[in-house]
Protein backbone atom coordinates (compact mmCIF):
# COMPACT_ATOMS: atom_id res chain seq x y z
CA UNK A 1 0.00 0.00 0.00
CA UNK A 2 1.15 3.89 -0.85
CA UNK A 3 1.47 5.68 1.36
CA UNK A 4 0.27 9.54 0.56
CA UNK A 5 1.80 12.51 1.60
CA UNK A 6 -0.53 15.55 2.98
CA UNK A 7 1.01 19.03 1.85
CA UNK A 8 0.64 21.40 5.01
CA UNK A 9 -1.61 24.59 3.74
CA UNK A 10 0.18 27.72 3.17
CA UNK A 11 1.37 29.36 6.32
CA UNK A 12 0.33 33.12 6.78
CA UNK A 13 2.08 36.05 6.36
CA UNK A 14 4.88 34.27 4.28
CA UNK A 15 5.19 35.07 0.63
CA UNK A 16 4.98 32.24 -1.71
CA UNK A 17 6.02 31.44 -5.40
CA UNK A 18 2.40 30.23 -6.54
CA UNK A 19 4.21 28.03 -9.32
CA UNK A 20 6.16 26.53 -6.92
CA UNK A 21 3.59 24.71 -4.64
CA UNK A 22 3.01 22.34 -7.26
CA UNK A 23 5.25 19.94 -9.44
CA UNK A 24 4.24 18.41 -12.84
CA UNK A 25 5.38 14.45 -12.45
CA UNK A 26 5.10 12.58 -15.26
CA UNK A 27 1.67 10.58 -16.11
CA UNK A 28 0.20 12.14 -12.74
CA UNK A 29 -1.97 15.22 -11.69
CA UNK A 30 -0.38 16.64 -8.59
CA UNK A 31 -2.92 18.84 -6.29
CA UNK A 32 -2.14 20.65 -3.58
CA UNK A 33 -4.93 22.74 -1.24
CA UNK A 34 -3.54 26.18 -0.18
CA UNK A 35 -5.80 27.19 1.82
CA UNK A 36 -9.56 25.85 2.48
CA UNK A 37 -11.48 28.75 4.23
CA UNK A 38 -15.61 28.98 5.14
CA UNK A 39 -16.82 30.12 1.51
CA UNK A 40 -14.27 28.09 -0.69
CA UNK A 41 -10.84 27.22 -1.21
CA UNK A 42 -7.19 27.63 -3.10
CA UNK A 43 -5.60 24.80 -4.54
CA UNK A 44 -2.85 24.72 -7.58
CA UNK A 45 -3.08 21.70 -9.66
CA UNK A 46 -0.05 20.07 -11.86
CA UNK A 47 -0.49 18.11 -14.19
CA UNK A 48 1.44 15.91 -17.22
CA UNK A 49 0.27 16.43 -20.86
CA UNK A 50 -2.84 14.57 -21.77
CA UNK A 51 -4.11 14.44 -17.95
CA UNK A 52 -7.29 16.50 -16.72
CA UNK A 53 -10.26 16.41 -14.67
CA UNK A 54 -13.06 14.60 -16.55
CA UNK A 55 -16.37 16.42 -16.56
CA UNK A 56 -18.06 17.02 -13.27
CA UNK A 57 -20.07 20.24 -11.68
CA UNK A 58 -19.87 22.29 -8.30
CA UNK A 59 -21.98 24.31 -6.65
CA UNK A 60 -19.26 26.91 -6.59
CA UNK A 61 -17.87 29.23 -8.54
CA UNK A 62 -14.86 28.32 -9.99
CA UNK A 63 -11.55 30.59 -11.39
CA UNK A 64 -9.00 28.87 -13.13
CA UNK A 65 -5.71 30.47 -13.94
CA UNK A 66 -2.94 28.92 -15.91
CA UNK A 67 0.63 29.40 -14.23
CA UNK A 68 2.26 27.56 -17.32
CA UNK A 69 1.91 25.20 -19.98
CA UNK A 70 -1.99 25.31 -22.07
CA UNK A 71 -5.61 23.92 -20.41
CA UNK A 72 -8.09 22.66 -22.95
CA UNK A 73 -11.21 24.04 -20.62
CA UNK A 74 -14.55 22.04 -21.62
CA UNK A 75 -17.50 24.53 -20.09
CA UNK A 76 -21.38 23.27 -21.16
CA UNK A 77 -19.52 21.13 -23.66
CA UNK A 78 -17.68 23.85 -25.32
CA UNK A 79 -14.22 23.98 -25.45
CA UNK A 80 -11.50 26.33 -24.70
CA UNK A 81 -7.76 27.17 -25.00
CA UNK A 82 -6.41 29.13 -21.79
CA UNK A 83 -2.67 29.10 -21.97
CA UNK A 84 -0.14 30.50 -19.11
CA UNK A 85 -1.47 34.15 -17.62
CA UNK A 86 -5.09 33.31 -18.73
CA UNK A 87 -8.03 32.91 -16.14
CA UNK A 88 -11.48 31.52 -17.24
CA UNK A 89 -14.55 31.11 -14.79
CA UNK A 90 -16.58 28.43 -14.78
CA UNK A 91 -20.10 29.10 -13.15
CA UNK A 92 -21.63 26.84 -10.54
CA UNK A 93 -23.73 23.97 -11.14
CA UNK A 94 -22.64 23.64 -14.87
CA UNK A 95 -20.64 20.98 -16.18
CA UNK A 96 -16.65 21.44 -16.82
CA UNK A 97 -13.78 19.54 -17.28
CA UNK A 98 -10.12 20.50 -18.39
CA UNK A 99 -7.28 18.29 -19.98
CA UNK A 100 -3.62 19.57 -19.84
CA UNK A 101 -2.32 19.94 -24.06
CA UNK A 102 1.32 20.17 -22.55
CA UNK A 103 2.64 20.06 -18.97
CA UNK A 104 0.79 22.60 -17.52
CA UNK A 105 0.19 24.34 -13.91
CA UNK A 106 -3.19 26.30 -12.21
CA UNK A 107 -4.49 27.94 -9.48
CA UNK A 108 -8.26 27.03 -8.68
CA UNK A 109 -10.10 28.87 -6.55
CA UNK A 110 -13.50 28.05 -5.81
CA UNK A 111 -16.40 30.48 -3.92
CA UNK A 112 -19.52 29.72 -2.68
CA UNK A 113 -22.62 30.99 -4.65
Amino acid sequence: MSERKTLPELEPSQPTPVAETVHVQEGAIVSRTLARLTGGSLTTFAFDAGQGLSEHSSPKEAFVFVLDGELEVTIAGTPHTVGAGQIIRMPADVPHGLEARAPSRMLLVMFAK
